[in-house]
């Protein structure tokens, strides 16, 4: 699977991209909103200019009456406020509304991330509530609160 944005390309994560995922991770403006995952399958690789730089993933409720999907980025922080995490985010929403048939969709960044609330912003995503302690640090250990944000296929920038 491939997809192009303005800026960015998301592609299926490949072989040796795992290391780069990781590395990126666990940088420390990442970490702040991400746990390492046990493996990087199923997401899509976000690559700027031939460089992995992230990863994107989506996941869809099949239910017919709660039909929706939702989305999570990370972006290594040397790229970070460059417009190309909003580039990823809209060049998947656009997949999932156009090609998926998404009439909704979400995503719930940690309430304290407003730069990822800004970013998606831009894409049309707007707040829906702060999901109280919805999200467990894994550096502290405490429970954080996160907010819900949708966007109707309607709204998508």
């Amino acid at each position: 699977m491939e997809l192009s944005g303005d800026k960015v390309v998301l592609r299926s994560v490949a072989v040796g991209d795992g290391e780069v995922l990781d590395r990126i991770v666990r940088e420390p403006e990442v970490a702040a909103w991400w746990s390492p995952p046990d493996d990087f399958e199923g997401m899509l690789a976000v690559v700027f200019e031939g460089e992995v730089i992230g990863a994107i993933q989506f996941e869809e409720e099949a239910d017919a009456e709660f039909r929706h999907a939702g989305i999570d980025i990370f972006l290594t922080a040397g790229h970070h406020g460059k417009g190309l995490g909003t580039d990823a985010v809209r060049t998947l929403a656009r997949w999932l509304v156009h090609e998926r048939g998404h009439h909704r969709l979400t995503i719930d960044p940690a309430a304290a991330n407003t730069a990822a609330i800004r970013s998606y912003g831009k894409v049309g995503f707007k707040p829906v509530g702060i999901m109280r302690a919805y999200w467990r640090d894994h550096r502290t250990g405490t429970w954080q609160d996160g907010l819900l944000m949708d966007l109707l296929a309607e709204e998508l920038i």
